[in-house]
C-alpha cells in the first residue's frame, strides 16, 4: 500500500512543479514542508519523479501515473521492490534489452521508441551516437572526481577507508556511485574536485594549448567562471599561470572566491561582467588598477589582453540532461537559437581580449550542431582566428555528461 502513496505522492510533486528551478532544490523543499516522510520514502518519491522525467518527450499522452511506471520499468536493470509493487508483471523483465522492453510497452501504449525521449536528431553535433545519447537519459549519471596533482593516492586510500567504491578512469579520474557521500571522507577541492568526467577531458584541450605555447606564465581570462571549475583544472595544468576570472553574477564571484581559498589558489583577479552587452565592464573596482583603468577608457573593446581567454558559455545544457533530466522535458526547441545568438555574442566580445599569437578555448555543454560546429564556422568567418582542434567528448559510455570543446588562435 506505501508503493501506491509514494506514486501519489510523486504525482503531486510533478503537478506542483513547474521547471523554474532545478528539481532537486524543489524536491528538498518540498520534504522540508513534510516531515512525514522517512529517508527511504524520500528515495522512493524521488526515482519515481525522475522516472517521469527521464521518459523525455516520449509518450506524453500517458496519464502521469502510467508514465512513472514506465519510466521505471525502462529505467530499472534488475528486479526492484518498487517495480513488484508498481507493476509485478514488468519487475521480472526488467533484465530485458532495451529494444525488448520498448517492444513491451508497444503492446500497452501507443508505438514508443527510444528516439522519442529526445527528437532532435537533425540538430546533433556530427559525431555522437543517437541511439546511445537517447539510452543515457535512462540512467542516473556517476559522480565524478579529478584527483589534484599529488593527491592521487591520499584520495584513493581515504575513499577505500570509508568503504566507498570506486572505479579508475585513467590516472587522475575517479568513478564513484551517484549517491556517494564523500564530504567527511576527502577534502573536496583540495584534495579533489567534484567534475564531470568529460568536463576533465577538456583538460586535454587546454595540454594541447599548453604544447604549443611555451610562454610562461601564461596569461588567463576564465571569462564565463561560474563555479570555478575550469580555472582550478587550468592552475593544475599550467605550471605559471596569471588568472583572471569573470562571471555575469557576483554573488557567483563570491563562492567562487570561497572555493578557490580551499584549492589554495590566491593569486588572481576577479571581476563582473556581461560578455553579451557592449559594455563588458560593470564593476571595475573588482580589478586590480591598470586593468579597471584601461576597461574605463575603452568599454570593454580593449584594455588588457591574454594569453588565454576561456569561454564556457551558457547554453542549453543538452549534454548534462541525464543528469537534469527535468530540462530535456520541459525543453523546448526555439531555445538553441537564443543560446546560439548568446554565445557569439560573447565569443566576439572576448576575442577582443586576446593578444596575437593567444588562444581561444571555447566549450559548451550541448550536443546541438547550433551551439557547437555554426559557432565555431561563425568565429571562423567573423574573426581573426584560426581553427586548430575540435572536440566532442562524449559521455554515454561511461555514465557521463557530452561536452564540446573548440580552440583556435589569433593570428
Amino acid at each position: 500500500m506505501k508503493y501506491f502513496s509514494h506514486l501519489n505522492t510523486a504525482v503531486q510533486i510533478l503537478q506542483q512543479y513547474n521547471g523554474s528551478q532545478p528539481f532537486g532544490s524543489f524536491i528538498k523543499q518540498f520534504f522540508s514542508q513534510h516531515k512525514k516522510y522517512g529517508s527511504k520514502d524520500r528515495k522512493n518519491i524521488s526515482h519515481l519523479c525522475y522516472a517521469f522525467f527521464r521518459l523525455g518527450k516520449a509518450l506524453p499522452q500517458l496519464p502521469a501515473e502510467e508514465r512513472i511506471i514506465t519510466g521505471l520499468f525502462l529505467c530499472s536493470n534488475e528486479p526492484n521492490e518498487l517495480l513488484q509493487h508498481l507493476q509485478p508483471d514488468w519487475n521480472g523483465k526488467a533484465q530485458l534489452p532495451l529494444a525488448e522492453k520498448i517492444q513491451l510497452i508497444e503492446t500497452h501504449h501507443s508505438p514508443c521508441t527510444i528516439y522519442d525521449l529526445f527528437p532532435w536528431k537533425d540538430e546533433i553535433s556530427e559525431g555522437l551516437n543517437y541511439e546511445s545519447f537517447c539510452a543515457s537519459f535512462l540512467t542516473q549519471p556517476d559522480l565524478f572526481l579529478r584527483l589534484r596533482p599529488g593527491k592521487e593516492a591520499v584520495v584513493k586510500n581515504k575513499l577505500q577507508q570509508g568503504g566507498i567504491v570506486f572505479r579508475e578512469i585513467g590516472p587522475f579520474c575517479l568513478a564513484l556511485p551517484n549517491a556517494s557521500k564523500i564530504d567527511t571522507i576527502i577534502e573536496t577541492d583540495r584534495e579533489a574536485v567534484v567534475q564531470d568526467f568529460s568536463s576533465q577531458r577538456i583538460g586535454e584541450l587546454m595540454e594541447f594549448i599548453r604544447g604549443a605555447y611555451a610562454k610562461a606564465p601564461l596569461r588567463v581570462w576564465d571569462a564565463c567562471a561560474a563555479s570555478g571549475g575550469k580555472s582550478i583544472l587550468a592552475s593544475d595544468i599550467f605550471p605559471r599561470i596569471d588568472l583572471t576570472v569573470s562571471d555575469v553574477r557576483k554573488s557567483i564571484l563570491i563562492n567562487l572566491e570561497k572555493r578557490f581559498a580551499t584549492a589554495g589558489i590566491r593569486n588572481y583577479h576577479t571581476f563582473v561582467a556581461d560578455l553579451s552587452a557592449s559594455n563588458v565592464i560593470k564593476n571595475t573596482s573588482l580589478l586590480r588598477p591598470s586593468f579597471a583603468k584601461a576597461s574605463e577608457g575603452n568599454q570593454g573593446s580593449g584594455g588588457q589582453v591574454f594569453d588565454l581567454v576561456i569561454t564556457d558559455v551558457p547554453c542549453s545544457g543538452s549534454g548534462t540532461w541525464g543528469r537534469t533530466p527535468e530540462q530535456l522535458y520541459y525543453f523546448e526547441p526555439q531555445q538553441i537559437e537564443r543560446y546560439s545568438s548568446l554565445q557569439k555574442k560573447i565569443v566576439q566580445q572576448a576575442i577582443q581580449h586576446i593578444k596575437p599569437g593567444g588562444f581561444l578555448l571555447y566549450c559548451t555543454c550541448s550536443v546541438f550542431k547550433k551551439e557547437n560546429e555554426e559557432v565555431v564556422e561563425f568565429i571562423q568567418q567573423q574573426q581573426s582566428l584560426s581553427l586548430l582542434k575540435t572536440a566532442l567528448l562524449t559521455g554515454y559510455d561511461q555514465k557521463a555528461d557530452t561536452l564540446f570543446g573548440a580552440v583556435f588562435q589569433k593570428r
